[in-house]
């Protein structure tokens, strides 16, 4: 009785007959999928008609393998109410006390209830990550840390770095506990003279954006427990005897800093929503780092520690990197030659007291990097012990991959498109006979700019005198030891017509390397590939107002349908590929891609990226540095074929609807 209701209730089609030789197709069989069924009466005249249309034998052997489905029969009886689920405790009625499970979020990739967004949520404390860097002074943790910040929050991480030394210096009176930031050096500097940072001084120009170790000053600092207040006390020297481990009064101030700045970090990750902190800083003895876990685990046991060791031991590259400390704000406006002598003391006294990562981190089950850094290679060796989770392995394999060779990196959309010409997104349409002089003036201006790239380098090295010498203008980073001419030259497309055909004069000349990359495609528009914006807005207003509120999390429907945020995602590879080559790189690409890699190397912020202005005809060059990157941008003069220099160009937002 029981199966005779439950056949009776059913309410799925009846499956197709299997017929021996008939040769007439069921019309039951070719039911679209993307359609609704037949009902269930068209459904048994139809099988009817085709049963009397078999012989007799066609028949019995078609009823006897016809599904049961198909011999039941349809209840006229009201189906049951629907119950939707009710939130419960699996069974029981005890109150959950097990921690939510710790699993991987990657914001436009993953979505939960605690997390429609991806990203990682309030309460899943034991995903979010305290970095501790370690390491002796001028072995590039800075360096280390700005990379693994803009590499998360590019990848829309909020993560943010804390600098012990900029409160060391409020605490110490050399500067004022102020609601405004701590004047930091200029954003900007002339290429060669950045490049050659000057024994005695420095000065500044336009084309350099820094990365500098001392960006922005904490409001507020309580030194309670010793007593000390950056209000009221007299300037403490800070000198290389306040970094002697013998100085116990400093050596408590000191201590008393770095508690204070971890708390502001576990403050912003605990209660200001962010994913990643990092703590900037020498954290050189095992009693150091033992103060810092166990004041992390007191506030909060399940987050999760990693320690990053920074270990050079290139003698070349600490001078240029105690050179380059000079213009820091420990040692701005002194005595260069007394600055560089007091900063290696201050080394030397971190080295009396240094202990590397090892036994004791091992012992407690921490999780650590050590990174080593050399001339050119800043992860040519990396050691890892006991990484858990997405993060820590996604920054150890990220640590691997990029470089200081000198290489440039340049980026542009391809030639005009026959879909450029009607505002249609998406396609695979060729290029028009404007969008073919294009990548012909592209290839000629590269070739070119190859050419005086290679003479510029050259002329630097004939000038610099290697290791540097007291006074003189040796580069902090000279391009020395490399076979300058070997530099091979990649030019990376799309697999789409328009951004291939760009690249075509490359591809006939063997002095470049071309070749297609799918991740680089356009950004997918799903339903609406081949619409323009007004036809969107049109027929489907609602979309077209959900994309202008929020370009980044908006998705276009449809099958394939992409956002920015997945562009982000498939990008990722890329990005650490694009790091991790010593060799010059040209990207002809399409604008939500160049819209995604110039935030990523401009270090842009997460409501940039969407609206970005990369219009066609647009060429930007990027090479990176030691202190940050060197920016130029070109725009195309079509009555020359050539590029034009845009001097102090700066990224900006577009004005175009259709972008």
């Amino acid at each position: 009785m029981t199966s005779q209701l439950l056949a009776s209730s059913r309410t799925e089609p009846s499956s197709p007959t299997i017929s021996s030789n008939s040769g007439k197709p069921n019309p039951v069989a070719h039911h679209d999928g993307f359609l609704p069924p037949p009902a269930a009466p068209l459904a048994h005249a139809l099988n009817s008609l085709n049963l009397d249309a078999m012989s007799a034998g066609d028949r019995l052997y078609s009823v006897a393998y016809d599904s049961p489905y198909a011999r039941s029969i349809p209840s006229t009886a009201p189906g049951s109410p629907r119950i939707p689920p009710l939130r419960q405790n699996s069974g029981n009625h005890t109150p959950r006390i097990r921690p939510h499970a710790t699993t991987l979020n990657i914001p436009g990739m993953t979505r939960s209830r605690a997390s429609p967004d991806g990203r990682i949520p309030e309460r899943d404390v034991a995903a979010k990550l305290v970095i501790i860097m370690v390491g002796l002074p001028a072995r590039g943790k800075s360096y280390i840390t700005k990379k693994i910040q803009r590499y998360l929050s590019w990848q829309q991480y909020d993560c943010q770095i804390f600098n012990v030394g900029n409160r060391r210096r409020i605490a110490a009176g050399v500067a004022k506990n102020v609601n405004s930031p701590f004047p930091v050096l200029p954003p900007k500097i002339d290429a060669h003279q950045a490049a050659t940072i000057l024994l005695n001084g420095r000065s500044a120009a336009p084309n350099i954006v820094l990365e500098t170790e001392d960006e922005h000053e904490p409001t507020t600092l309580d030194l309670n427990e010793n007593g000390i207040s950056a209000k009221c006390q007299e300037k403490i020297d800070q000198s290389a005897k306040f970094f002697d481990p013998k100085n116990e009064s400093a050596a408590r101030l000191r201590e008393q800093v770095a508690i204070d700045t971890l708390d502001e970090l576990l403050n912003y990750l605990l209660h200001k929503g962010g994913s990643v902190g990092i703590l900037d800083a020498t954290n050189s003895t095992k009693h150091r780092r033992e103060l810092l876990v166990n004041h992390v685990k007191q506030k909060e046991p399940k987050l999760g520690i990693l320690f990053i060791e920074s270990i050079c031991h290139d003698e070349n590259l600490l001078e240029a990197n105690m050179r380059l400390k000079l213009s820091g704000p420990d040692y701005r406006d002194k005595d260069p030659v007394k600055s560089l002598e007091d900063f290696k003391q201050r080394v030397k006294a971190y080295e009396s007291a240094y202990e590397p990562l090892g036994k004791w981190e091992e012992d407690n089950d921490l999780q650590y990097i050590q990174v080593r850094i050399n001339m050119i290679d800043v992860g040519r060796k990396v050691v890892h012990y006991r990484l858990k989770g997405f993060l820590s392995s996604g920054i150890a394999s990220y640590l691997t991959t990029f470089n200081l060779s000198p290489r440039q990196i340049w980026m542009t959309r391809h030639g005009q498109s026959i879909d450029n010409q009607s505002h249609k997104l998406g396609g695979d349409s060729e290029l028009t006979e404007r969008g073919h002089y294009y990548g012909q003036a592209l290839y000629n201006f590269i070739t070119q700019k190859r050419k005086d790239w290679l003479f510029e380098q050259k002329n630097k090295v004939a000038q610099s005198s290697f290791p540097p010498q007291p006074g003189d203008h040796t580069p902090p980073y000279p391009e020395l030891n490399q076979e300058l001419d070997d530099k091979n030259f990649c030019v990376w497309t799309s697999m789409l017509k328009r951004s291939v055909e760009t690249a075509e004069y490359f591809d006939a000349d063997d002095d470049y390397d071309v070749k297609a990359w799918e991740m680089l495609n356009e950004l997918n528009a799903g339903t609406f590939e081949g619409m323009t914006y007004d036809e969107i807005a049109q027929q489907y207003p609602d979309e077209y107002q959900r994309r202008s509120r929020d370009k980044l999390h908006y998705i276009y429907p449809g099958v394939g349908g992409e956002g920015y945020l997945q562009v982000i995602s498939r990008l990722r590879d890329m990005v650490r590929e694009i790091e991790r080559i010593t060799d010059h790189v040209l990207i002809i690409s399409h604008r939500s891609v160049c819209r995604v890699l110039m935030a990523y190397f401009m270090d842009l912020t997460r409501e940039d990226i969407a609206d970005l202005d990369v219009p066609l005809g647009m060429l930007y060059a990027i090479e990176p540095k030691p202190y940050g990157i060197e920016f130029h941008a070109y725009k195309y003069n079509e009555d020359l074929a050539w590029f034009d220099e845009l001097p102090n160009y700066k990224p900006q937002r577009t004005v175009d609807r259709n972008s």
